[in-house]
């Protein structure tokens, strides 16, 4: 629609599950939002929906994210306002996560989709600790809930194993999960990918300046190696911020004094952005 251009798209059979990722002005990013969740909600059965990635919506999750000079306090009015229209428009019950979370325990994405679609959906009617912010408290009998939020840029990023043995990447995901003590910022779960064989290390960079995505591969290497399995592959969900791939330049081939102004494209940007664009 005009004002929102979808940027990139990811689907993966196994986990079953759609990244999309859009930008644009304000206005036109919350209608695009609505109508996503209008599309999920006709489209997607949860009752007949599987895949190895834990989800509570069909819609499952829509985080705002800052970009330019747009402020976090903006992006989480919007997250308001897009779960807001969300339950009044399609009936879907709605839970803040992240910066817009309405309370403390909601903070983490973890935390509000535990149980999944199967556990809350029976959850909600006797516990009112787990009952949505906006709506409910039953889910949509199809589509569950939506957990909408507001945070920084996120990297989603999975280190394939060549082995079908998913012990193997549960123990590295442990090993590696802030939540274990292992890098910080970092989320990571043990899947396995059936129609590949093979198993995977799926994880959030939830800052990747603070734990770099190089770091972590390579100390996932080296604990696959430990067990005698090699990596397959590694896929990108989404996109990647172009500062997260200077520092991995900068790292692995020790280029002295690299940096931002080292990139071409980001100094053509500011150039027209500067004296060139007058």
């Amino acid at each position: 629609m005009p004002g929102a251009a979808v940027l990139h798209r990811t689907s993966d059979f196994d986990h079953n599950r759609t990244v999309i990722t859009f930008a644009g002005r304000r206005d036109a990013v919350l209608e695009a939002a609505v109508r996503a969740a209008a599309a999920a909600v006709t489209l997607i059965d949860l009752n007949h929906h599987r895949g190895v990635h834990p989800r509570l919506g069909a819609l499952d999750v829509l985080p705002f994210v800052p970009l330019g000079t747009t402020a976090m306090e903006e992006c989480i009015e919007i997250a308001h306002v897009a779960g807001e229209r969300i339950w009044n428009e399609l009936g879907v019950p709605i839970y803040f996560y992240e910066a817009a979370a309405v309370s403390s325990d909601r903070i983490r994405l973890e935390n509000v989709r535990r149980g999944q679609f199967e556990g809350l959906r029976e959850a909600v009617l006797a516990d009112t600790t787990k009952q949505p912010d906006i709506g409910g408290p039953p889910l949509h009998p199809s589509a569950g809930a939506a957990i909408v939020g507001a945070r920084k840029i996120l990297i989603a990023f999975n280190v394939n194993l060549n082995t079908t043995d998913l012990s193997v990447a549960r123990a590295i995901a442990k090993r590696i999960r802030a939540s274990a003590g292992g890098f910080p910022a970092l989320k990571a779960l043990g899947v396995p990918l059936p129609s590949r064989g093979l198993v995977q290390v799926a994880m959030n960079f939830t800052d990747f300046e603070r734990t770099p995505v190089h770091v972590v591969y390579a100390e996932i290497a080296r604990l696959a190696a430990a067990q005698g399995v090699e990596i397959a592959g590694a896929e990108l969900i989404g996109l990647m911020p172009r500062r997260a791939l200077e520092m991995a330049v900068r790292d692995l081939l020790t280029v002295s004094d690299f940096g931002q102004r080292s990139v071409l494209e980001n100094c053509i940007t500011d150039a027209i952005g500067g004296s060139l664009a007058r």
